[in-house]
Order: C-alpha cells, then sequence, then structure tokens
C-alpha cells in the first residue's frame, strides 16, 4: 500500500462541473471543488464562508415581482431603487427612506411584466430609463424625498428617412408655441402607407429646412394631425420636405442606453432594432443630425447595423469603445482610429464575434465586458486581444456549465471587497463568480438562501450592488420565502465581509436577521417578519438553542446583551476526488482510505469535516483556557483530526458549517493509503 499526504492549497478554480470528474490531469482540478455552498472563494485562494442577510423591508406588495436598481449620485450619496408594479421606493444607509413615517415613493408607468426588460444609464443625479414600450424616461433627484419621474422633452428627437414620395405635408400655423394643424395630401409614405395612427401621439415630425419641428398631440384622421410647434417651421408652404419622428408607440422606443464619448446613446426600437441613435456631444437631450445643414463633428448621428440578419440590439457597454450586443453577435463602435472621438463622418462599427446576447445589460469590469450569451447559459468575457487585432469572448462557465444550469435572468458586480459577479437564475438560486482575471482566479460558487418558498428553497428574485460610505460595496437582494403560510417578498442585504472576526458579537452568518444591542434581557422582539419560523439565535457571541417566532417574538434561555436572531443556513465544501500517487501510477479509481487530515484555518469557529455528510466530526475549538461563560474565540491556524474514512474509491472530504459562526479554509492537508 502507498501511504501519501496531498496538499490542497487553494481553491480558486471554484465549483468545477460533474462532466471534469475524471479531468484530473486538467490544471485547475486540484484547486477546484466538487460543490461549493453558500461560502465564496477569496482571490487569495481561500473558501470563506458567506456573510448572511439583515431584513431591511418587505416589498410594498408581495404579490408581485418586484426589481432592485443602483442608483450612484455620489461616492458617498448611493441608492437602492425598489421598482414595483407602477411605483419606485428608496433605500439609503442600509435603510429605507421614510416621508412622514411611511415610505417614501413615487409612482411609474412600469407594470410588473415591463420590469425584467427596464435598461437604464446614470450620469451624476439624472437616470435615463428606456423600454421599447414606453418613452424614455429620467428619474432626477434633488434631495433623499424629492425624486421626479419624467418623459425626456428632447429638444429635437432622432427622425426616420426624409420623404421621397410625392406626399406633401401642409402646416396651419408656422411661429413657435402655436398649435398646427397638420395636414396630408395622402397616407402614401406615412406608417407604411397607412397614415397616421392614435399611437403617433407624442412624435416629431419635421418639416421644411433644418430646424422646424412640431410634436403631435392628437391624431384627426390617417391624413391630419394637430400638434405643438417646437421649432419656427418657416413656412407654411405645401412641401414634400418632411421627415417623422423614428420613436412613437407607433415604431416603438428605444430599448438600450449608454453614455459615450460625451453623447447619450440609445437604441433598438421595435422598427429599427439594429439602429444606433447619438446625440449631439454634451448636449444629451438633442439628436438633431442638421439635416440640410453643414454636418458638424458634434451632430447627432443615426447609424444602422448592416448584416445579413436581424441583429435586435440588446445591450449597450461602453469601454475603451462602445459594445454593441446583438442577438446575432457582438460590435464595436469607433471613430476609425484607437483614439479619435466618434463623429457623423467617422464612425466605425466592427462586427466582433458570432455569440449573440441574452436581453440584459453588460457588465465593464476593468478593461473587458461581460455578457450573458443568448440562450442565457454562459456569461461570455469580451476582450481586446492585440494578437488577433480585435476582440475576443471565451466562455466563462467552460469549467462550470451546471451553474447556470436553469439560466441567469439578472447580474450584478460587487468591486470590492472581493470582485464578484452576482448572477440570479431563474430558479431562484443564487450564483457568484469570484473574478480577478490578472490573478487567473474564476471562481463559481453557489449560494441558498435561509428559509423556504413551499417546498423548496427561498427564491432569490432581484440583486442589486452599490458602493457605501465604509468603502466595501454592498449586495442587496429580494428573497421570496413562505412566512407563516403566505408568501413574502423581503428586501434584504449582505453584510459586509469581516476580516478581523475577533469580536464574535460581530459575527453575521444568519438570512433575513435582526440584532439587538442593549440591556441583558430574555424577550427578543421585533421579529414579525420571521412569524412562526424556527430561527437560529447568537447570543452574546455564543451559539444558542433554536427557537420559534411567536407573535413577533423569543424568548432565551439566558439573559443577553447583544443578541443576533436570523434564519440558518449550511455553508458546505466538497473537494474533488483525492489524486495522490499510487505505488504503479495514480491513485484514482483504486481503493483508499484518508485516515488523517489536518484543515488550515483563519478566524474559524465550529466546524464539522467527514467523508460523507452523514458521516461528519467536529472539530473541537474550546480548550481548558476559555471560561465555560465565555464565547470561543475565533481561530487561526491548523486543527488535525482522525477522519472518518472508510475503504472507498472515491476519497471525498467534506467540510461543513451549519452554526451561526465563522469559517475559512485556507488549505487541507489529508493523508491517505491508496491499495495498488
Amino acid at each position: 500500500m502507498a501511504r501519501v499526504a496531498v496538499q490542497l492549497t487553494n481553491f480558486t478554480a471554484g465549483e468545477l462541473s460533474p462532466r471534469l470528474d475524471g479531468r484530473n490531469d486538467l490544471a485547475k482540478y486540484a484547486s477546484g471543488c466538487k460543490t461549493l455552498q453558500n461560502m465564496v472563494v477569496y482571490p487569495h485562494g481561500s473558501a470563506a464562508r458567506r456573510p448572511g442577510t439583515t431584513f431591511v423591508r418587505e416589498v410594498k406588495d408581495s404579490t408581485k415581482k418586484t426589481r432592485l436598481i443602483p442608483f450612484e449620485f455620489s461616492t458617498t450619496q448611493t441608492y437602492i431603487l425598489e421598482f414595483g408594479n407602477q411605483y419606485i421606493r428608496f433605500y439609503k444607509d442600509s435603510g429605507i427612506i421614510l416621508s412622514g413615517g411611511s415610505p417614501y415613493e413615487i409612482s411609474t408607468p412600469y407594470l410588473e411584466a415591463d420590469l425584467p426588460n427596464l435598461k437604464y444609464a446614470q450620469s451624476a443625479d439624472v437616470m435615463y430609463i428606456c423600454h421599447p414600450n414606453y418613452e424614455p424616461r429620467k428619474l432626477s433627484r434633488t434631495g433623499h424625498t424629492s425624486w421626479t419621474l419624467t418623459t425626456v422633452a428632447f429638444d429635437h428627437g432622432p427622425m426616420l428617412d426624409h420623404n421621397i414620395t410625392t406626399t406633401t405635408f401642409n402646416a396651419s400655423h408656422t411661429g413657435v408655441g402655436t398649435t398646427s394643424t397638420i395636414t396630408a395630401s395622402s397616407t402614401t409614405g406615412i406608417n407604411n402607407n397607412t397614415g397616421f395612427q392614435s399611437t403617433d401621439v407624442g412624435r416629431f415630425i419635421h418639416i421644411h429646412g433644418s430646424s422646424g419641428l412640431l410634436k403631435i398631440t392628437s391624431v384627426t384622421s390617417t391624413t391630419v394631425v394637430v400638434g405643438t410647434v417646437l421649432h419656427d417651421l418657416g413656412s407654411s408652404a405645401t412641401t414634400t420636405d418632411w421627415s417623422l419622428g423614428a420613436w412613437s408607440g407607433t415604431t416603438g422606443y428605444p430599448s438600450c442606453v449608454s453614455f459615450y464619448e460625451q453623447r447619450l446613446v440609445f437604441a433598438g426600437t421595435t422598427t429599427q432594432p439594429q439602429t444606433l441613435f447619438f446625440s449631439k456631444s454634451g448636449d444629451y437631450e438633442n439628436f438633431d443630425e442638421n439635416y440640410h445643414g453643414t454636418v458638424a463633428d458634434d451632430d447627432a448621428i443615426t447609424y444602422t447595423i448592416a448584416s445579413n440578419q436581424v441583429n435586435a440590439i440588446r445591450f449597450l457597454s461602453a469601454t475603451r469603445t462602445l459594445i454593441v450586443g446583438t442577438v446575432g453577435g457582438e460590435f464595436s463602435v469607433s471613430g476609425g482610429g484607437t483614439d479619435d472621438p466618434v463623429t457623423p463622418t467617422n464612425i466605425l462599427i466592427k462586427k466582433q464575434s458570432n455569440h449573440g446576447c441574452a436581453n440584459l445589460d453588460a457588465i465593464p469590469v476593468g478593461n473587458v465586458t461581460l455578457f450573458l450569451q443568448r440562450a442565457k447559459r454562459k456569461i461570455r468575457e469580451l476582450a481586446y486581444n492585440f494578437d488577433v487585432d480585435g476582440y475576443v469572448a471565451p466562455d466563462m462557465t467552460i469549467l462550470a456549465e451546471h451553474i447556470s444550469e436553469s439560466g441567469i435572468n439578472q447580474m450584478s458586480y460587487q468591486q470590492e471587497p472581493n470582485q464578484i459577479i452576482w448572477c440570479v437564475r431563474e430558479d431562484g438560486r443564487l450564483v457568484g463568480l469570484t473574478y480577478q482575471r490578472e490573478q487567473q482566479v474564476v471562481a463559481w460558487h453557489q449560494h441558498i438562501f435561509g428559509g423556504a418558498f413551499g417546498a423548496g428553497i427561498a427564491v432569490c428574485e432581484s440583486i442589486a450592488t452599490i458602493p457605501t460610505d465604509d468603502k466595501e460595496y454592498q449586495t442587496w437582494v429580494i428573497i421570496k420565502r413562505t412566512i407563516n403560510g403566505s408568501t413574502k417578498r423581503y428586501v434584504e442585504y449582505i453584510n459586509t465581509f469581516d476580516f478581523t472576526e475577533t469580536d464574535n458579537t460581530t459575527f453575521n452568518f444568519l438570512d433575513s436577521s435582526l440584532s439587538y444591542s442593549g440591556a441583558s434581557t430574555t424577550t427578543i422582539s421585533g421579529l414579525s417578519h420571521l412569524e412562526g419560523q424556527t430561527v437560529s439565535v447568537l447570543a452574546d457571541g455564543s451559539t444558542h438553542p433554536d427557537r420559534v417566532v411567536s407573535s413577533g417574538s423569543i424568548t432565551l434561555a439566558r439573559p443577553s446583551t447583544k443578541v443576533k436572531v436570523g434564519l440558518s443556513y449550511t455553508s458546505l465544501l466538497q473537494t474533488m476526488r483525492i489524486d495522490a500517487g499510487a505505488q504503479n501510477g495514480t491513485s484514482q479509481a483504486k481503493t483508499k482510505r484518508i485516515f488523517n487530515i489536518s484543515l488550515r484555518l483563519f478566524e474559524t469557529v465550529g466546524v464539522e469535516v467527514g467523508s460523507n455528510l452523514s458521516n461528519m466530526e467536529s472539530i473541537p475549538f474550546r480548550s481548558s483556557a476559555t471560561p465555560m461563560d465565555q464565547a470561543i474565540p475565533a481561530f487561526t491556524g491548523d486543527k488535525e483530526i482522525e477522519f472518518r474514512g472508510n475503504y472507498e474509491t472515491d476519497g471525498f472530504i467534506y467540510v461543513r458549517q451549519t452554526q451561526p459562526l465563522p469559517l475559512t479554509i485556507l488549505s487541507l492537508y489529508p493523508e491517505l493509503v491508496t491499495n495498488d
């Protein structure tokens, strides 16, 4: 028999696909895990327990889906917006903003079904929001309880191609601010020859030269409309010199928006799914292309991507160039030269790859763009490659294709402290990707929140991340659970990563939790959001027997001054099959037994290890030097334990934490014998 000591020094490959179980020749095999649940991989290589979540508020209407969107006014004033069915609520400083004792909110036109397709771009205290079924709107902030959502009053909207038919327009009035009746000689050339429609209300008409502009306020017939003159029409004479606005209820509104080189860029209407609309430089709400005039570099631009198939635009991402993601491929927009700004005369759009994108905004990370492929199963990393002088988009899920099994519907980027891409799956699981390409760290991990929805797991429905004053980004979630027989949707945030777990009373490893700090007490109230639930308790830094919430409170077994109450969750790390040597080659598929293991831990209390989940050994942490009436301090160092493994061919190692206590695994050092 071969007697071998193995070292598992890092977990930077994250959770690997079951299809890689036989690929022990893969370089990342030894640093990968078969299961990584409620654990986060650090770029340094360790795997640590995910912090729990803090309960903030139930959404306005738990019967309907809601969505979280971040709003960053400045580096110190950031908000989370709760978009629900025709309303927005606002969160700041880990709580909801109140006005007169009630949650402050404003109304919106967006219905529950519209929320997944909202796209947005923000500049200072103004956020532009678009949806293909609604006029573009802007959300403006002037104070914590002073927000307005209005339709964008474009100075000059983008127009369709100018009329080339014999149809003429005649205006009854021409002066700015007057009400003018526009009469067309026929319906030819208007809305595919059908004439004016009721959905044209709000649409622009460009008439007579470079500046004449009118906005339709009512439709009288298929050949007659009434509107307000915005720019002097110059003449009331009958003319064939006219064009209709590109955006309307008839043609659809933009579905994507971004800022790029001092321009506001919209893209992808219903009738022009491949078209980009650039505003005038430095004038975000002016899309005047200076028709009939001398085109200047700062004029607005309308550009339609030419391709062999309909490539509906799905996202815009501003990096070193403007990345345009479409259903059929990915394009880059530039000014021709490397450093040339985009102008109406030099704009250049090149196709970079043919993967196709899902209808979800991409995430710019450093100098790359991460986007979701069309089938919602693969996240690709679009990055410039000097060897090919273009962009390449490798698959970030190639080693863990199972991680997105049910499809992904939302993504968020937590830049600090660990650079994690959070992804919400269709089945309600949250998956994370620790991503530091320069250190070759691409590690996936799965997260299941405490509690349950029906007979299944608690469902994560939305996620958003904002920077905070304490220099760590804060990730917010909406979790759907069954509470006391009813469906509840709660807004919660994932607690910050504590890098100095020296104070046991600050441990945050419970979900939907609340904290108490004050005089010694045995009664903890204010828990109505967990009514009827079995909750875990951390009392003065020590574990406490579980309790059931009744009438919004629990009774402790001992008086405590600092208490945390919430739903428990299990953190689990399962290694790949041990790949150790043997007398005649590999130990894979041979009968083996792990008889001893050393765990190198960092600031950890309470952990189990074993060969399977039904045969786990608890590692002791309390020493004779620790008084029995005090919490066990977090331990850093090596823990050696006899392993309860039998002779088998697999050689898995499980490390589990079920208590509301920290766990960070730096490395594992198993010893085993292999039967040749």
